[in-house]
């Protein structure tokens, strides 16, 4: 082949070629083809980012460039060096192990362009299905699903690559097909090590296509509140309201209750208590209620209520129902409407606030007799 294909050439280069140092040969062949290879990147690169000026805030091209930058930095010219091999002036004895260090090069540098082409992907499905809606369950869904196989597809394209250079050693090769043997016995006892690991994995799999729980969701475990921000193979990153993280177990979700208000939809209704007095003008209350839930914007105009939910001993419960179109703006708008009716109580009707009431009776008094002086 090397024969064949330095025949090939044109007469000039060969003639010339022959005239140079086997070692000055092989250098210039390796540092032509880096350069091709380079060359050929950049202008591929130079080609995305000038069709990526030409789109909007999205563009697939400059996904690619930030994506595939890097991998292809090194998987072009790999490919340059594989294709130059047979033109290098080596014995015999040095082809083989050369091609079989070009070719484990090349086997990880595709597994990364792989990887950045999911990615580049995912950024596709992410623009496609924004978040930056009301009513964004679908999004949520797919999001979900592409989250989880994504990590599922590197995870495999990982342990292929990593399988094939192994398996590109004879010697490893021959070690593997004895062990095939006891694969029987060695699969029982992993099973056995790994069962945790593999019950999350398959949680993992149930949770990406029952979705109990998707990206986003408003969820309440282990009494927190907070959002789903992430969801592994093992493990979900919720996102608490004061910033913190909370970690739990993927199979958390396949075994033990929760709260998921997001589930059907983000809408939601909650509710705000006052405790005042029994001489509280309810319908002074009421009207006044209906006037703050109609200058704010937070609220959905679905629900709004005010009621007396329960008396006790010293004071009435007066509960207000309130609808939001998602749970953010549902404790902002229970707070508004809290804060403004505990001020117009305040301002309106102070003695409407709780008090304390009770009656003395029976009560005589005692006082001293007039005793008179005898000391005149």
């Amino acid at each position: 082949m090397l024969l064949f294909i330095q025949t090939s050439l044109p007469p000039d280069i060969l003639s010339w070629s022959q005239q140079l140092p086997s070692w000055l040969w092989n250098i210039s062949i390796v540092v032509i083809t880096i350069i091709i290879g380079l060359v050929i990147k950049f202008i591929v690169t130079r080609l995305f980012k000038y069709y990526a000026r030409q789109e909007g805030d999205y563009s697939l091209f400059r996904s690619m460039v930030f994506h595939l930058g890097v991998p292809l930095s090194y998987f072009i010219p790999l490919v340059m060096l594989n294709l130059a091999i047979p033109l290098l002036r080596l014995q015999a004895s040095f082809h083989r192990p050369l091609e079989h260090i070009f070719g484990i090069a090349l086997s990880l540098s595709f597994a990364s362009v792989l990887i950045s082409a999911i990615k580049v992907f995912e950024d596709y499905v992410y623009h496609v299905y924004s978040l930056d809606k009301t009513d964004n369950l679908k999004e949520r869904k797919v999001r979900t699903q592409l989250q989880f196989i994504r990590k599922l597809l590197i995870a495999v394209i990982i342990f292929v690559t990593i399988a094939l250079i192994l398996l590109s050693f004879k010697s490893l090769r021959e070690i593997g097909t004895g062990l095939l043997t006891g694969v029987g016995v060695g699969g029982i006892i992993i099973g056995f090590a790994a069962q945790n690991s593999l019950g999350n994995l398959l949680a993992g799999f149930q949770i990406a296509f029952t979705q109990p729980i998707r990206i986003d969701d408003v969820l309440v475990a282990e009494g927190e509140w907070g959002r789903v921000e992430d969801i592994t193979l093992t493990y979900v990153v919720m996102r608490l309201w004061d910033q913190r993280r909370l970690i739990l177990p993927i199979n958390y979700f396949i075994q033990k209750p929760f709260q998921n208000w997001t589930r059907i939809s983000a809408e939601i209704v909650g509710s705000v208590f006052l405790y005042l007095d029994y001489n509280t003008p309810v319908n002074d209350l009421r009207l006044e209620f209906e006037r703050l839930m109609q200058a704010t914007p937070l609220w959905d105009q679905r629900v709004k209520a005010l009621q007396i939910t329960d008396s006790k001993e010293h004071t009435i419960e007066i509960r207000m129902l309130v609808s939001a179109r998602n749970s953010s703006e549902a404790f902002d708008l229970r707070c508004y409407i809290r804060e403004n009716m505990v001020n117009y109580v305040q301002r309106n009707h102070p003695n409407s606030l709780p008090k304390f009431r009770t009656e003395i009776s029976g009560f005589v008094s005692q006082t001293k007799p007039d005793i008179p002086n005898t000391n005149i």
